[in-house]
Formats: C-alpha cells, structure tokens, sequence
C-alpha cells in the first residue's frame, strides 16, 4: 500500500496553472528527491500534499487520509500526526534552546515530560548534536540549525517528511552532510520522504527521483 498517493492534482492562481493533472504513488520508507527549475511547482506540490494549500481539482492521501477533505482541524492534526517540515530557513524558535526547539512538536500533543526528554535525547543523539542540546540557534552553525530542524521534524514521528531545498542556505559539505542525514534517516526511521531539491547529490542518494515542468511531472 502507498504511503502517498497524489492523483489528479491541478491548482492554478489565476491564469497561472501551476500543477496540471499531478499523479503519482510513493510507497513507505522511500526517499524521493522531486526535482525541477524554480517557478517549475515544486514548493505548491510540496504544500498541496503537506495540506498547507488546497488543490483545485484532485485527491491528495497520505497514510490512508484524504488530505484534500480535511477540514483546518483535521488538517493541524494531521500535521501534528502524520506529516513533518524542514525549510530552507530552518525555522527555529531564537529563544530556544536546541533540545527545546525539538521538543515543541511534543509539547503540542501533550506528551509525559519523561517521555518528552527520552525522545529529545534520541533524536540529539541521532542527528549528532548531544553536546550542543543547551546552545541557542545563533551559537550553532547553520548546518547544525539544519540538523536541529531535522530532529524537530521527527519528534512526532510523523510517516511523511517533507523537505523544501533543505540544503540551499548550506555550503557544499555541510550539505551533502545534511542530505546524507536525512537518507540514513529514512533507511533506518522508515520515514517516507519527499524532498524538493536542485542538488545532482540528493538525487543520486534518492530512492526515486520525479522530474516537474511548468507543473507537468516529465518522469
């Protein structure tokens, strides 16, 4: 059974088509590297499937939940559960520490303080940064941002990771660092992920790659 399946997705912003007629399956624990020129629809696929943005027409699943007939609640649910985000910002709290940034997705569903700060230093350990769990974003690198943002991401052990160029505010090592985080991630996690990238890296590290065009997939 598919993990994700996006089906005849089209969205348009007045008489832009930005997705046309998008369909395809990905199957659970697969790295998918979605590939194509800026302006070419990536981030509107990446939001349409993550429920950030509605389609016009078509059906959106993941994990056996319709996306697209979500109402908002069902759609922070389903964020909170099911589907996780790394941006090429890193999106991290300043004020926070690096385990408390990981630690908020947990705070959000409630979860046991106990059991809170055993998944925290696992993923600190997972993604190598057990030693800086108390420096704030602005005393990390930006490759470590990035890894702290990755860890957040799996707090909630979500099935669906989303990434949007999560290596483009990096330099050449750090994010081929990064890019091999993320695949060991999805190899041993069984996370499915779906990460829009320019990088030839990610490509070949991907388990399948989908080409987009002017919101047309060229696979």
């Amino acid at each position: 059974m598919s993990l994700l399946t996006v089906a005849g997705v089209h969205r348009h912003f007045g008489s832009v088509h930005a997705l046309n007629d998008i369909t395809f399956d990905v199957e659970p624990g697969t790295l998918v590297a979605l590939v194509g020129r800026s302006g070419s629809g990536k981030t509107t696929l990446l939001n349409v499937v993550g429920g950030l943005d509605r389609p016009d027409h078509g059906t959106v699943i993941v994990d056996g939940i319709d996306v697209t007939a979500l109402n908002e609640d069902g759609l922070s649910r389903l964020r909170r559960e099911k589907v996780s985000y790394i941006f090429q910002t890193f999106g991290l709290i300043p004020v926070l520490s690096a385990a408390e940034n990981i630690g908020v997705p947990l705070r959000l569903a409630r979860t046991a303080p106990p059991d809170r700060e055993r998944r925290v230093n696992l993923l600190l350990d997972l993604v190598g940064l057990t030693d800086h769990a108390h420096q704030r974003p602005t005393e990390l690198s930006g490759g470590q941002q990035q890894r702290v943002a990755i860890a957040r991401a799996l707090a909630a052990s979500p099935r669906l990771l989303i990434a949007d160029e999560p290596t483009g505010q990096l330099d050449a090592d750090t994010g081929l660092a990064v890019m091999a985080l993320i695949k060991g991630i999805v190899d041993t996690e069984g996370v499915t992920a779906l990460v829009a990238t320019h990088d030839p890296i990610m490509m070949a590290l991907a388990d399948r790659t989908i080409h987009i065009t002017d919101g047309h997939l060229t696979t």
